[in-house]
């Protein structure tokens, strides 16, 4: 646990639901109340004033990635961005896993109803997923492209992008959603020619949140469909014509953003680059082996990797003879949060979570002895 980075925040010590939403810091809920007083107050300068936020932001989200501010834009979510991508591709087979979260499924699907990209889908090994021998063994002529997720959002599998890039080669795009990974997973973001990440998981920023940083391999193949108003040369000249697309990654804005959230954002942003992505990944991999140990040894079934190199800060588990719905009672009666799902549960702490979590879990988990699905 990184006690200094910790008190930023009012999250409950029983909470381990990150991989679904990340409570903001006190930082971040009051760059959100100062924005909202601003506006409030409006004036000549107000608005003006305002916008600023969204390039402090875009510009602390790119170094976090390792590029640029002409390479990366903000997006409301990480849906934004793949549909983005998806629609940019114009023609030929994306390879993508059937295991991934809904969210990487339908920007193919519905590129391929219009008759753009078609996707091809991966069927990773139980407990994994997509390797560098997986995407070899299904790679075509026209496979053009590899969408993947940096962590599985089901087992915390990590994604090895170096080997990723390796296998798809120089010439085939690789897109990576990053949104279980950014900012509390040091990853090769450099291998990928998209990333892509919302704010309010891991970032602990809020909704409404997110970037994209493309590479310039991602500027000059993909066509930049969706590109809004916000997205073009000389934004501010209103006479009519169509202009041109941004030269960078701002060509994948449709529209401006809420300063407000920007204002969150940035503030959320600057806290992981103050205490560092090492140090956050190093307290979240701490509290991992700490649950896992716990879940272990009252008889779980991990279905996450257990080893630490293959995944993240996600740990899915099973209790035999216990339905998940049962084991989340006994949880949520200890104080803790986990995911609960139909066949399983899913803890994710942070850096800010404390020992005392995994006291809570093993109280919970012990307090089912005896007792049956």
């Amino acid at each position: 646990m990184l006690t200094s980075y910790a008190a930023h925040f009012d999250t409950p010590s029983g909470y381990l639901d990150f991989a679904r939403f990340g409570p903001p810091s006190r930082d971040a809920v009051a760059a959100t109340a100062r924005a909202m007083e601003e506006s409030a107050r409006a004036d000549h300068t107000t608005v003006d004033g305002l916008m600023r936020a969204e390039a402090l932001a875009r510009d602390t989200a790119a170094r976090l990635v390792g590029t640029d501010s002409r390479h990366t834009v903000l997006l409301p979510n990480a849906s934004t961005g793949l549909f983005h991508a998806a629609l940019g591709i114009r023609e030929g087979v994306v390879l993508a896993p059937r295991t991934d979260f809904p969210a990487n499924h339908y920007p193919w699907r519905r590129a391929a109803g219009l008759g753009r990209a078609t996707p091809r889908w991966l069927d990773p090994e139980p407990g994994g997923g997509v390797t560098a021998d997986l995407v070899r063994a299904a790679l075509t002529d026209d496979a053009v492209a590899l969408s993947v997720s940096a962590v599985d959002f089901r087992t915390g599998f990590r994604a090895d992008l170096a080997a990723l890039r390796e296998a798809v080669g120089p010439d085939r795009l690789l897109i990576v959603d990053a949104i279980q990974a950014f900012g509390v997973a040091a990853m090769d973001w450099d291998a990928a020619d998209v990333v892509v990440a919302g704010g309010q998981k891991w970032l602990r920023a809020g909704w409404s949140t997110g970037f994209a940083a493309l590479s310039d391999r991602a500027l000059e193949s993909l066509e930049p469909v969706l590109t809004g108003w916000t997205g073009v040369e000389d934004v501010g000249l209103f006479d009519g014509a169509e202009h041109p697309p941004a030269a960078g990654a701002q060509r994948w804005s449709i529209t401006n953003l809420s300063p407000v959230t920007a204002a969150a954002f940035a503030s959320a942003l600057e806290l992981v680059e103050r205490y560092t992505v090492a140090a956050i990944e190093t307290a979240v991999a701490e509290r991992i082996t700490g649950l896992t140990e716990t879940v272990m040894a009252h008889g779980g079934r991990v279905l996450s990797p257990t080893d630490p190199a293959l995944r993240a800060g996600i740990l899915s588990f099973t209790m035999p003879d216990h339905d998940p719905a049962v084991v989340a009672k006994a949880l949520h009666a200890e104080g803790v949060t986990p995911t609960v799902r139909a066949d399983s549960l899913r803890f994710s702490p942070h850096a800010s979570t404390p020992p005392e979590a995994t006291e809570r879990v093993a109280a919970a988990l012990s307090s089912l002895q005896g007792a049956r699905r």
